[in-house]
């Protein structure tokens, strides 16, 4: 397994990767020019896990300096693993690899917001030494639909 910073060539198959995640097409102009801006910005880092010459494993996360910690914080924002190489160990690998580097870049803790259908990765998360201590709230500022929680639309 190689584990890297993720390249602009990698852009397709992160957004198949996140797609697959969501379980929904995200519009690929939009989420390319996401990719780009983030790819060229230091308050982001995106970590791919390659086997075999193919992105197999996405890890997004971004750094910033919060108030209510007086501290510099990392947040996983995306992070899926290819359905067919799940449960071999990449995920920790991935997050340990992920903690490493938001360490080195000077941040005192990761957090993960986790949609709260998806059991299997609270657990996952769970395992890996994290901890459920907030709630996270939202809402739709457009296409309000309500307030049904789903995975994918």
């Amino acid at each position: 397994m190689l584990y890297r910073k993720s390249t602009l060539e990698d852009c397709r198959i992160v957004y198949d990767l996140i797609c697959d995640m969501e379980n929904k097409k995200l519009p690929y102009d939009k989420f390319e020019k996401i990719y780009h801006n983030q790819n060229n910005d230091d308050h982001y880092y995106c970590l791919v896990c390659k086997q075999d010459g193919m992105v197999i494993g996405v890890l997004n996360m971004r750094f910033e300096e919060q108030l209510h910690h007086a501290e510099r914080i990392a947040e996983i924002l995306e992070f899926a693993v290819d359905t067919t190489h799940r449960n071999m160990g990449i995920g920790k690998e991935m997050i340990s690899k992920s903690c490493k580097i938001a360490k080195d870049k000077g941040c005192s803790q990761i957090e993960v917001a986790c949609n709260q259908l998806r059991k299997d990765t609270h657990r996952f998360y769970i395992r890996e030494g994290m901890h459920n201590f907030h709630f996270k709230f939202s809402t739709q500022l457009i296409n309000n639909d309500g307030p049904e929680n789903i995975l994918g639309r």
